[in-house]
């Protein structure tokens, strides 16, 4: 399970990097840009779901240019960030909250995109769960997210080394079609793309993480430091002749759409005035 608080205090610190080493934000941010090209959308209000530093608010506000972008990051590191780049004229608020307990009144947005949010959530079913009850009916959501093919050449060379949980579980993309029609939303349609990211040495594929706040936050990671000595077989089980690390990512696309909160089935609601009169 994920540690929220951790989460929040490895963000804080990550912020005045982040833009400058998350590559793979960048990479699943103009992927989303592409997928929504082909959509006839107009709206209004758009949710940007773990904005981190805005960088996906921004981009859609090139598009979108008459809509109010609200940026949500559990971070308040990363949302001052934003803040900063913040053009004077344009229609953005922001806002730190939780993903899992969104802040807003039901069907409040015309679009909720998360680029990389999902990763980080405990479990995603109840952040899907709030998406759904915060997009109008009609409403688009987009996201980009981690398969679990992801990093599994770290998880690999640690297994050689101890049984700890050293790389995040990430949802498969049928499990994530189920939890989205599971949460009310509709239609969902879903796509997989690979990344191959090489890196001259662990140092700086490990630099790289620290800085943006892609560390292992797992609530059952092992408490003390790794040992010099089994960092180092890691590593070593890691990487290639020459010193180099190759990781392959799994990128997953998907957007679906609104169809409002769902009844509480315990508490069905019947307009009257559509019962039928008996003749």
């Amino acid at each position: 399970m994920l540690c929220l608080r951790d989460i929040q205090r490895r963000f804080d610190r990550a912020a005045p990097s982040f833009d400058s080493s998350d590559f793979v934000h960048e990479v699943t941010r103009e992927g989303l840009a592409t997928r929504l090209e082909p959509l006839l959308l107009q709206p209004t209000s758009i949710l940007d779901l773990g904005s981190a530093t805005g960088t996906t608010g921004r981009l859609l506000r090139k598009r979108f240019k008459r809509a109010h972008i609200v940026s949500l990051d559990l971070s308040r590191a990363m949302l001052k960030q934003g803040q900063r780049q913040k053009s004077w004229f344009s229609r953005a608020s922001f806002v730190q909250g939780d993903a899992n307990h969104l802040p807003f009144a039901d069907i409040s947005f015309d679009m909720v995109v998360a680029n990389q949010l999902l990763p980080w959530a405990p479990t995603p079913q109840p952040v899907l769960e709030e998406v759904a009850r915060v997009l109008v009916p009609g409403g688009v959501f987009a996201f980009a997210t981690l398969g679990p093919d992801s990093l599994q050449e770290i998880a690999q060379a640690w297994a050689g080394v101890d049984s700890g949980i050293h790389v995040n579980r990430f949802a498969d993309m049928h499990d994530l079609g189920d939890g989205l029609v599971r949460a009310g939303l509709s239609d969902p349609v879903l796509d997989v793309d690979r990344l191959a990211v090489c890196y001259e040495s662990a140092d700086k594929l490990f630099a790289d993480l620290t800085r943006a706040g892609a560390r292992n936050a797992l609530a059952e990671r092992a408490r003390g430091l790794a040992g010099r000595r089994s960092f180092a077989a890691m590593t070593a089980a890691l990487a290639d002749s020459q010193g180099k690390i190759t990781l392959e990512l799994e990128l997953v696309y998907g957007h679906c759409w609104g169809a409002g909160p769902k009844n509480d089935p315990e508490n069905y609601r019947i307009d009257a005035n559509q019962i039928p009169r008996r003749r």
